[in-house]
This record gives C-alpha cells, structure tokens and sequence, in this order.
C-alpha cells in the first residue's frame, strides 16, 4: 500500500526539536513511500510580531544529510507550511521564490491583524461565544488565502477546532461555517489547488468526513494527507483511516507534489 505523509515538521520549525533525518529514519521504519517536510514559515509570529524574513539555510543542511541518509530509500519532496502569506505578498513571493521547493501549505495559524495577531493556540476558549469569535475570525482570513496564489493545498481547514476544549454544553458547531468552507474549497477546485486531510496523528478523522463529502460535490480531486507530526513517534498516523474515508467519499487517488505540481496516486 502506498503511504505519504504530506504534512510533518522538524527542528527547522520553532514547535519542533527533532533533525529531519531523525524523521525520515522513522518513516523509513514505518514504511512510508512518501516523507514530506512541511517546516513552518509563518509571517506572524505567535504573538502575532511580523516575521517577513525567512532562513532557508538551516532547511536546506538538514535536508542535505536527510538526503545523504535516505535519498535512495524515500521520496523527499521539500515542502513548507506557509501561514499567513496573504498578509505580505511581497515577502510572500520572496519565500516561495527558493529553488526545489515542492510543496506548500497555505495556513491561518493566527487571529486578523486588527484582532492582534496572535496565534490561535494561545487563545481563552472558556465559552462558546469565544469560540465562534475565534472562528468568525479564523474563516475570514481561509477565505482571503484561498483566493490567493500563496499555496497549493489549504491546510487544515478545521484547525482552530483542536484547542477548543472547554466546558460547553455542547462542542463548537464547525458547520455553522459551512457557506465558507463550501467557499473556500470552490475557490481552490477554481484554481486547480486542493486540500489537505490534517490527521493530527490520528487524533481528527471522522471530523473530515463532510468536509470530503462537501469537497466531492464541488468537483474537487486533489487531496493530500498528512499527520501534522512534530516528533518521530506519531508520523503516518491517521494515513491508513484517511485514506479509508476518502475512499468511502468516492476518491481514488491521494496527492503528492512536485515541483508544485500534484502527482496523483491511486489509493
């Protein structure tokens, strides 16, 4: 079975400590065909400071040793997680000018600059009218990047959803956005991007199966999958289930980029 992990971090991103090759090495293990590094590039910080430069060069070694261990044992495409880059278009250009990049994940980790900026994991989710404010806000700035040219899948759709763990009577209704999400997937099928199915090593999956369902229905078909793994031990999580639901969505095949174009694989 074809297995890739299309979303997953190392030491090259601030959340993250472990070398890439320290990644690839466990997905090596685990039996993935397909390792992708997504480091994040965010353009605010989690305070919500502007970020616009970007340092390539600690990617670029530890992707040289990654290689000089597993270049001939796994397929390494170079990726980023790109979060908030339709803020700062020229930065936003400037980092996706680097050579051999493949892959890009366009991410709203953080609040609207007029809301402050900071990231959403830093956020009070104590009722549920703070989280409808977080998500009011969260799907505005989804709508703005998937009319954008800063990605080639969107990432996470229904990421603000994995902190929203408080005492409410009942969970946050994601589906209240549904007239956004419905928007911002026609958006991307129109510009023949996709999107990602974020397993969260393992943690959301039947949360994806409207999202698939509503993703079908526009006529969508690039679909990656990744586990969102910042450390070795929970790569390719979820991979199998994803794929399982895509199928049962009517997919049959599962995304893979390079050189910014999707390579579609059948599942």
């Amino acid at each position: 079975m074809f297995l890739a992990d299309c979303h997953t971090h190392s030491i090259c991103s601030p959340d993250a400590e472990y070398p890439m090759v320290q990644m690839a090495q466990k997905a090596y293990e685990y039996g993935l065909n397909t390792l992708c590094l997504t480091d994040h590039c965010d353009l605010l910080s989690i305070e919500g400071e502007q970020t616009l430069q970007y340092d390539w060069a600690p990617v670029l070694q530890q992707r040289k040793e990654m290689l000089d261990a597993f270049g001939t044992k796994l397929d390494l495409p170079m990726g980023i997680e790109f979060g908030m880059g339709f803020l700062f278009p020229e930065a936003a250009e400037r980092v996706l000018r680097q050579p051999g990049l493949d892959f890009v994940i366009g991410s709203a980790h953080n609040l609207s600059l007029e809301a402050g900026g900071r990231d959403f994991f830093l956020l009070d989710y104590n009722t549920l009218d703070d989280c409808y404010r977080a998500l009011d806000n969260y799907f505005q700035s989804m709508l703005t990047l998937a009319a954008g040219p800063y990605y080639d899948v969107v990432g996470h759709i229904i990421y603000p959803l994995r902190y929203m763990k408080g005492e409410y009577p009942n969970p946050p209704d994601i589906w209240r956005y549904k007239d956004e999400i419905h928007e911002i997937m026609r958006l991307a099928v129109e510009q023949g991007k996709g999107i990602e199915i974020n397993t969260w090593k393992g943690k959301t999956l039947e949360e994806w199966l409207p999202v698939l369902k509503l993703y079908r229905e526009l006529g969508g078909e690039i679909i990656t999958v990744g586990s969102d793994a910042h450390a070795p031990a929970p790569l390719g999580r979820g991979i199998r289930e994803a794929y399982q639901l895509m199928e049962d969505c009517g997919f049959r095949y599962v995304a893979v980029y390079h050189q910014r174009k999707p390579d579609m694989i059948k599942l």
